[in-house]
């Protein structure tokens, strides 16, 4: 039993200050629960506002990929550097240390390959081994426009519905066909539905012309994807004019671990994100790092 003998009664209430209610900052969560918001912070940055993931799920899909090979090799020296680390249970459990204390967005989704037809997924992990991970997100692939679309969709409702019993956000990607065209228009819509079913991320793709109307339009933050390898000053320019239109962050993988230097090439990109950097900048830094 307590000890009651010596109970003092309450008297500093601080009753000449206001109590402080502070704006959750990521945009679109300010009605989440606690527990969301607090798996929303880790992947955030407090500072900038803004995120860089790593992403190296690739193998799920396309097997051992030009980089990926050898997580264990290509991946795991990059931890340290990278906020956010986007992959498979299956590359986590076996290559990824558990100290590294990165948040993890963890893919999902899976049951196709590069030789069948990539929108015909389905939840190929249960949220029971995503909390057993620790995950701070999920994640799957949306194909809009595609011939799955509608399980597409379903997938990402049932990943957004057993997500929010447990408090752990969604990540919507969405995913290009072969035959979509990459513009404003398709992007626009594509976003705007996956945040609308309950998406609290969506990552999708930086495009030159009308980008600032595809951020503008979707009500949560969106993330680019780093897409096919570019060469490194490109693929800076490519990550400052998402983050100076709006994205809130960048989640690469070919541009990162397919680079001649990874460790300079993702501190030249948290340069850009984080720091506000140019682009000459960024690329001084990637090219200091190289020299290195």
């Amino acid at each position: 039993m307590a000890d009651l003998d010596d109970v003092k009664e309450g008297k500093d209430f601080g009753l000449d200050k206001p109590v402080e209610v502070r704006a959750f900052p990521v945009r679109g969560s300010v009605s989440l629960d606690w527990g969301m918001q607090d798996r929303l912070a880790r992947i955030f940055q407090a500072k900038s506002g803004h995120t860089v993931m790593l992403a190296f799920d690739h193998g799920y899909f396309q097997g051992p990929a030009t980089g990926l090979e050898r997580l264990d090799l290509s991946i795991r020296p990059l931890v340290p550097y990278t906020d956010v680390l986007m992959c498979t249970r299956g590359g986590l459990r076996q290559t990824m240390p558990a100290d590294s204390r990165k948040p993890v967005v963890l893919r999902c989704s899976g049951g196709m390959s590069v030789l069948t037809e990539l929108s015909r997924e389905l939840v190929a992990v249960d949220i029971e081994d995503a909390i057993r991970l620790n995950a701070s997100a999920i994640t799957t692939n949306v194909y809009v426009g595609a011939e799955y679309e509608h399980q597409s969709l379903g997938n990402l409702v049932k990943l957004i519905d057993t997500g929010n019993r447990y408090g752990i956000p969604t990540m919507a990607v969405t995913g290009v066909g072969k035959d979509m065209v990459r513009d404003a228009r398709y992007f626009g819509l594509a976003t705007r539905i996956c945040a609308e079913l309950g998406a609290h991320i969506v990552k999708s793709y930086y495009i030159d012309q009308g980008f600032e109307k595809v951020v503008a339009g979707c009500p949560v933050p969106i993330v680019i994807a780093g897409g096919k390898k570019l060469p490194e000053r490109d693929a800076l320019e490519m990550a400052w004019r998402a983050i100076d239109q709006g994205a809130a962050g960048v989640d690469m993988g070919r541009n990162i671990f397919q680079s001649d230097c990874p460790v300079a090439m993702i501190a030249a990109v948290r340069a850009v994100v984080h720091d506000g950097e140019s682009v000459e900048r960024a690329y001084d830094i990637y090219q200091a790092g190289k020299a290195a």
